[in-house]
């Protein structure tokens, strides 16, 4: 962090985003891609990806002829969820009543497409330079036939941990961070929000409820309201710490689905990973490269220092300051 930076600087973006802009295919009354027109949603809005990674219907590749070259079919479905009619509004801006809609629908799609499919993952993909090819506030649903590489690496350490301990892991290391208090940035009676202790981007934060919850669904009200207020608490506090509408990647993890849904899983803990790429400045972000690519990634801070940081900043969106900043 001392080093005297001369490297690329990442201009944030200075386009003025329309609250609706019918050009835009995720708003409301907008043609998309394959010609649908959208509804004129007013909360959430849910459609199949035009573009989808996974179909549903797909050929048997048939055995390997070698165990170097192995392949398997890979079927599933892709969605994309828009939070908000309006394009100029993200997570933090939204009211509390708004995230809460998002949450349940989140919840609702996860348990109908897990009756079909092992592995349901929720992900938003925030800002340009995270790859986000539309300013309008959304996120995809993927689900598929079978577990994703890091679903695999958690289910087998979170397994190997409660056979140990007796215990699932994140529910002790919720334990563990409530008393320390050192990595923690914000919570209430039923989330928490931390720097893990062993996170790898610098402003890198994982979401978890209190309780033993394995999947979304599995949320009563109260855990889904409490929600609502820990998300726009945590994501108010990134978008004020380079005061810009701060961008990540994030992402649901939560106990496997269909075929798997009924066996022992006790060992899951329902969990949300925020992945941010800035480091400095809205300007300056963090690079994997050399040797973290190629050994084992570096912290540009501690995690004790990120948390402190984060947890310092104030509640209140920097953008509700600005006179040009309208409620929605």
């Amino acid at each position: 962090m001392k080093r005297p930076w001369k490297g690329q600087v990442e201009k944030p973006s200075e386009k003025k985003v329309q609250a609706k802009d019918l050009n835009n295919p995720l708003c409301p009354g907008a043609v998309r891609g394959n010609g649908e027109v959208n509804p004129d949603y007013k909360h959430t809005f849910t459609f199949k990806n035009d573009f989808p990674a996974l179909l549903e219907d797909v050929p048997d590749p048939g055995p390997s002829q070698h165990p170097l070259f192995r392949s398997e079919a890979a079927c599933g479905v892709c969605e994309v969820m828009c939070f908000h009619p309006r394009s100029d509004v993200t997570l933090p801006l939204m009211t509390l009543y708004e995230i809460n809609e998002v949450i349940r629908k989140w919840s609702e799609r996860t348990l109908e497409l897990g009756k079909k499919y092992r592995w349901v993952q929720i992900f938003e993909n925030k800002g340009e330079i995270m790859g986000c090819s539309n300013p309008h506030p959304h996120c995809q649903i993927w689900a598929s036939s079978f577990l994703p590489n890091e679903a695999r690496i958690e289910d087998r350490s979170q397994k190997d941990y409660y056979r140990k301990h007796g215990v699932p892991m994140l529910i002790d290391y919720v334990n563990q961070e409530l008393e320390m208090q050192e990595r923690s940035v914000v919570h209430n009676d039923h989330w928490i929000a931390v720097v893990p202790y062993w996170a790898v981007w610098p402003y890198e934060t994982m979401l978890l409820p209190r309780r033993h919850v394995k999947r979304l669904y599995d949320l009563n009200d109260t855990e889904r309201a409490s929600l609502a207020d820990i998300m726009k608490r945590l994501l108010t506090k990134y978008d004020n710490l380079f005061e810009v509408s701060f961008p990540y990647s994030m992402g649901w993890h939560g106990a496997p689905t269909g075929d798997m849904e009924h066996i022992e899983n006790s060992h899951w803990q329902l969990h949300a990973h925020y992945l941010p790429p800035l480091l400095r400045s809205a300007t300056v972000k963090k690079f994997m490269v050399g040797y973290e690519m190629l050994a084992q990634a570096q912290r540009d801070l501690t995690s004790e220092q990120a948390a402190a940081k984060l947890r310092e900043l104030p509640e209140v969106h920097f953008m509700e300051y600005n006179s040009d900043y309208c409620e929605c």
